[in-house]
């Protein structure tokens, strides 16, 4: 069983930055890749990002050049730093690996 748990969501600024993390457990963490996906209130859920078994990543467009997906397999965890965050960043950030999602944490952008 996958258990993911994703912390680092808070209130920011437009402009200002995040790290998210998510802890996964139950799993070889190191064999999965890793996507972060977002879902604002009354919007269909978007893939943000993924770092791959290998280290590689992708980007949605609309993130691409501010957010920064990673891995450190030592400690079973992926992040999302995001950077120069927009109020059309609101959403809940959701990991998923194997097929295993989070809880979300909540980002808020408001001046």
């Amino acid at each position: 069983q996958v258990q993911l748990v994703e912390s680092g969501g808070g209130l920011v600024q437009p402009g200002g930055s995040l790290s998210l993390s998510c802890e996964a457990s139950g799993i070889n963490f190191r064999l999965y890749g890793v996507h972060w996906y977002r879902q604002a209130p009354g919007k269909q859920r978007e893939l943000v990002a993924s770092v791959r078994v290998g280290g590689s990543t992708n980007y949605a467009d609309f993130v691409k050049g501010r957010f920064t997906v990673s891995r450190d397999n030592a400690k079973n965890t992926a992040y999302l730093r995001m950077n120069n965050l927009q109020l059309d960043d609101t959403a809940v950030y959701f990991c998923n690996q194997a097929a295993g999602w989070g809880q979300g944490t909540q980002v808020t952008v408001s001046s």
